[in-house]
């Protein structure tokens, strides 16, 4: 370990030390001789590519994964739980990417599921519901909750909103170590405030804490050391203030990433899909737009702008109030209305979605790879109606060959795969049925940078096949980088398309705000060539 890594005061008091960690699934090693220390009161920020061992690492401490070498301490205790369970016992929590909660359940009654207060010997069994809810008012406002009734089903809850709920859970009673797994991942600006708030709170009452993130910019903000691991290895532990977040990608990755990615030579062809007043209520309003062959088109826009929505109208999965979609039969051909109710008749016509929730609805993560590839290409891999298991592996071997894809082999489940890999998986699936129209809602999202970068790399081949790209990201910065044009949303409008020659950062975020500022004008107002400086 760096000796400039154990400056400062937060030092002196090691709560949890890691010795010679490692972990070997069948024969390959997935965490090698591991060592860290982590002190009362201190940040520790633990970064690495998809596949690096951070969740292994981090599963081992939270008492969900057996090492198969080293040994831990917690403060000064020799410390190895055989569950989570016990782990929590001893104060070590764990929020992981994966929420825990029960949907049918009330806040309430999640955070305090194992230990619901009674409302007395005479009435044993009831829940002391009165007691309950000020519990769970208390555990709430320290993650910035208090608006929300303690009743309020958890399933009627956004995906952030049910995060600082997780959250919570974790904070009440003896916390010493809590590891927070890509804690920001779901959350708004707002919500990532009030954590960090939190955070700093509990750096104060001497809580030691793992913070496991892909977003560079916030590692600064929040921890004092940082831990790079590469292919299960620590290639480097050091003061955060000694790594800036382009020498910490550099150690991610082993290489030197530039800011720009050339994504090859691509001829931009006829128009394979275009989308002609598609709507439905007032989620998406009345959006036009088309994609070119060997064109990647991205959309943009704030949370709740429309943009998944959009998607899902396009794939069938939402049905349309009104509006068409055009699909060209054939590279070269007139685009022609096609009838899509569902996403069955959207692969017919050869359009594909890559859902932004791979794990919820993209893969089935405890089958192999072999099983998830062959799901949109049963027919190709099937004989007199039953699945070939010969003809099922050798699509997915060469659809993990022409991918990428790190694994042991096409039994692999794809729920051992990292996030990036399994990206790849699902982009495989559709690339093996020759899909023409790809869209992709959020495709690098929970994926780090080395992994986006090959994500982007596979989006430039895609189009250099003549494939139309559809890119839906609320990285700004990512459409910047590899779209050709950029469609914006706002409050269900489409506000704006831009070309790479005309768009600036300034342009492209007014169009993301200007159907909140104007929504009773744009109720009435169609797009006009005052707010549109790409061709459509």
């Amino acid at each position: 370990m760096d000796s400039n890594a154990e400056d400062g005061p937060t030092q002196a008091h090691p709560v949890l030390t890691v010795e010679g960690m490692g972990k070997t699934y069948a024969v390959d090693p997935v965490l090698a001789d591991v060592s860290l220390s982590l002190s009362a009161g201190e940040v520790l920020a633990l970064t690495g590519e998809n596949g690096a061992g951070k969740s292994t690492l981090s599963k081992i401490v939270g008492g969900l994964v057996e090492p198969t070498t080293g040994t831990m301490q917690l403060n000064g205790a020799p410390y190895s739980p055989a569950s989570r369970k016990d782990a929590e016992a001893l104060g070590v929590r764990m929020v992981m990417q994966e929420l825990n909660l029960l949907p049918t359940l009330t806040v309430a009654e999640n955070l305090f599921l194992n230990r619901l207060p009674q409302a007395g010997p005479l009435r044993f069994g009831w829940i002391d519901r009165r007691t309950l809810r000020q519990h769970a008012r208390d555990a709430m406002a320290q993650v910035g909750l208090d608006a929300i009734d303690p009743d309020t089903l958890v399933g009627e809850l956004g995906i952030g909103h049910q995060q600082m709920v997780e959250i919570a859970r974790n904070l009440i009673g003896d916390c010493r170590v809590l590891i927070l797994d890509e804690p920001t991942a779901m959350l708004t600006a707002r919500e990532v405030d009030l954590l960090f708030e939190q955070i700093a709170a509990l750096k104060k009452r001497g809580v030691a804490l793992v913070y496991i993130s892909h977003r560079l910019e916030e590692l600064a903000q929040v921890a004092e050391k940082v831990a790079v691991l590469r292919d299960g290895r620590l290639v480097k532990v050091d003061a955060m203030a000694n790594l800036s977040s382009d020498r910490i990608v550099t150690l991610m990755v082993g290489r030197e990433l530039g800011e720009r990615i050339d994504l090859g030579e691509r001829r931009i062809g006829a128009p394979l899909l275009k989308v002609d007043g598609l709507g439905r209520g007032q989620v998406v309003r009345d959006v036009s737009f088309e994609a070119r062959s060997g064109e990647i088109v991205g959309v943009s826009g704030l949370i709740g702008a429309g943009r998944t929505e959009l998607m899902r109208l396009i794939y069938g999965a939402d049905r349309k109030d009104r509006g068409t979609v055009a699909v060209a039969p054939a590279p070269g051909e007139t685009p022609v209305e096609v009838k899509i109710e569902s996403p069955a008749d959207a692969v017919k016509h050869g359009i594909a979605l890559i859902t932004e929730d791979r794990k919820g609805e993209g893969l089935l993560l405890p089958q192999p790879i072999a099983a998830n590839v062959s799901l949109g290409n049963l027919r190709s891999v099937s004989r007199h109606g039953v699945v070939d298991a010969k003809r099922e592996s050798a699509l997915a071997g060469r659809q993990i060959a022409a991918m990428r894809i790190r694994t042991s082999g096409p039994a692999q489940p794809v729920g051992e795969l990292s996030g990036g890999n399994q990206q790849k998986v699902v982009i495989g699936r559709w690339l093996a049925r020759d899909c023409r129209v790809l869209l992709f809602d959020e495709p690098t999202r929970g994926i780090d940078v080395g992994a986006k970068f090959d994500i982007y790399g596979l989006m430039g081949a895609l189009a250099r096949e003549g494939r139309a790209l559809v890119v839906v990201s609320s990285d700004l910065r990512e459409l910047m980088l590899i779209c050709d044009r950029i469609v914006v949303m706002s409050a269900g409008w489409l506000t704006g398309i831009f070309s790479r020659d005309s768009w600036t950062q300034d342009a492209l975020l007014g169009a993301a705000f200007a159907g909140y500022r104007n929504r009773e004008a744009m109720m009435h107002a169609p797009l006009t060539d005052a707010n549109q400086t790409g061709s459509v």
